[in-house]
């Protein structure tokens, strides 16, 4: 068996990762596609004191990258929404292997949060055939009311739409495949018809579990270079022991390689180990979204770069320990710091209210110099003409 160092399982992850970036080639908007397909997926979320984290972790690999090549993407349909681990963002490439998931909900042999009312979702889906792409806000009472003042309809008895209920029915469509989100408008999603939204010629046929077990397996080990099952299967139902299997009859076929790191096995891609040769950029610092690919799984991160990380916005205040929205950051190949910011709109600042350092952390000086190129680049790309740091610690 192959064994790395940590040291070498870091450079691998962080230059399949795209982490610092090289300058990518073609347009922005063709280089944002490219750091989306390197990652598989990008993670939605809401949280928004700094720019949301699936624009972060973009912009972390394009540097040209705006918040509006988003919407480009899900327009020209080089992308789509649906759940990865959580809801994101993933290639259009990929969408065939959204379908198992989306079939099993839709059978019922796989479950979702939301009880499915099936009257009302036929119902919503009428309407969505009929009059189009339709968001949440539309299913309320008023805008029924509202829409049917306006069209040369005969009149018909109201119906008392609920948005809640409606919400719930749009998102069990979604999940299971009969709907797809079009686009976002002021961050609210906008629902099709499938077949409406994908875009000519797609494969939907449904994989088999031993294809969807190697998509697993191949996928995650191109975007991350290194990795064990329960990493491949994060918080996927039913598909690890498929997975150990494939990756038996993978590694049989020296498609993936067994290697060593620090006493724990992992798996690698053949071609993986030859970045070792290569350079790779460790004194350019980057501020990470706490959903960032890199370290969006805490085990893995502890495991490889010695970093325990805990997202302090899900707990009460009095026992935050680094702040409420703290960013890690990386440099030298190592994670080093932490970052607690927030965008003050009133200055036009960006407020660092806690910087932490890292006890392994020894370049101090070295690394403040990277750390202030960063934090400017990073205001400036949160809308800000300048940062301010309030704190420093130890």
């Amino acid at each position: 068996m192959e064994s790395l160092s940590l040291p070498q399982a870091r450079k691998l992850v962080l230059l399949s990762q795209q982490l610092p970036p090289k300058s990518p080639k073609g347009t922005a908007l063709s280089a944002t596609l490219s750091a989306i397909e390197n990652l598989s997926y990008i993670q939605i979320d809401t949280i928004s004191v700094v720019q949301r984290a699936h624009h972060h972790t973009l912009w972390n690999r394009n540097p040209r990258y705006e918040p509006s090549h988003l919407d480009q993407l899900l327009t020209n349909k080089s992308i789509f929404e649906y759940w990865s681990h959580a809801a994101a963002y993933l290639p259009m490439s990929d969408y065939r292997f959204s379908l198992q998931r989306k079939q099993a909900i839709k059978d019922g042999r796989q479950t979702h949060w939301y009880k499915r009312d099936f009257k009302l979702m036929d119902e919503v889906l009428q309407r969505i055939e009929s009059e189009g792409p339709l968001m949440a806000k539309d299913f309320t009472k008023e805008a029924v009311e509202n829409n049917r003042k306006n069209s040369q309809e005969p009149k018909k008895a109201t119906k008392d739409w609920k948005s809640n209920p409606a919400k719930k029915a749009l998102e069990s469509l979604f999940i299971q495949g009969d709907l797809m989100i079009s686009e976002r408008r002021n961050f609210h999603k906008v629902y099709d018809l499938t077949e409406r939204v994908l875009p000519q010629g797609m494969d939907t046929t449904i994989p088999t579990d031993n294809d969807f077990a190697r998509f697993l397996v191949t996928r995650f080990l191109q975007a991350n270079a290194v990795g064990n099952t329960a990493e491949m299967t994060y918080l996927l139902k039913n598909i690890k022991p498929v997975v150990s299997v494939v990756l038996n009859e993978m590694c049989e076929n020296s498609d993936v390689i067994p290697v060593n790191i620090n006493g724990l096995q992992y798996y690698t891609l053949p071609d993986t180990l030859a970045l070792l040769s290569k350079p790779h950029p460790k004194r350019k610092a980057k501020i990470l979204s706490p959903f960032d690919n890199l370290l969006i799984q805490r085990k893995r991160a502890s495991a490889l770069f010695d970093f325990d990380y805990l997202l302090e916005c899900y707990i009460p205040s009095a026992k935050r320990q680094f702040g409420y929205f703290c960013l890690p950051v990386l440099w030298d190949g190592k994670l080093v710091a932490r970052v607690d910011c927030k965008v003050n709109k009133k200055t036009s600042a960006l407020d660092v209210l806690h910087l932490a350092l890292e006890p392994k952390l020894i370049k101090v000086d070295a690394f403040f110099s990277a750390l202030n190129q960063e934090l400017l680049e990073f205001a400036k790309f949160n809308g800000c003409e300048t940062f301010q740091i309030h704190k420093i610690s130890p």
